[in-house]
């Protein structure tokens, strides 16, 4: 793992419940084994839905994965644009500043 800072609450619930912690990782290994997509792909899918369900924080973490995945800047935004007619300007807004956040700070490292 690199030296991203993760955040507080993500490393307590992991601390405090580390079968679970273990499950929820084991999971996402399992699924992105289980079929033909690539991984910058499947990560750019994930990013998508975290904008759908307006979490800033998956929104973070799935622009990271993405990144370190191979995503550029441009394919980032293009999946984020692609959700207007479906979720609205305002929220694709929202969802481009958290990614931009995250592109203009430069902190693409892992990040679960």
């Amino acid at each position: 793992m690199s030296d991203v800072k993760l955040p507080k609450t993500y490393t307590r619930i992991r601390a405090q419940y580390p079968k679970l912690a273990e499950a929820i990782d084991e999971l996402g290994q399992v699924v992105r084994q289980e079929g033909p997509i690539d991984l910058k792909s499947a990560e750019l899918i994930k990013l998508a839905a975290a904008v759908s369900i307006r979490s800033e924080g998956a929104v973070h973490s799935h622009a990271k994965q993405a990144r370190a995945a191979g995503a550029s800047t441009e394919e980032i935004h293009h999946t984020i644009i692609l959700l207007t007619s479906t979720i609205g300007f305002p929220a694709v807004m929202a969802a481009l500043s958290w990614v931009d956040d995250i592109i203009d700070h430069g902190d693409v490292g892992h990040y679960p």
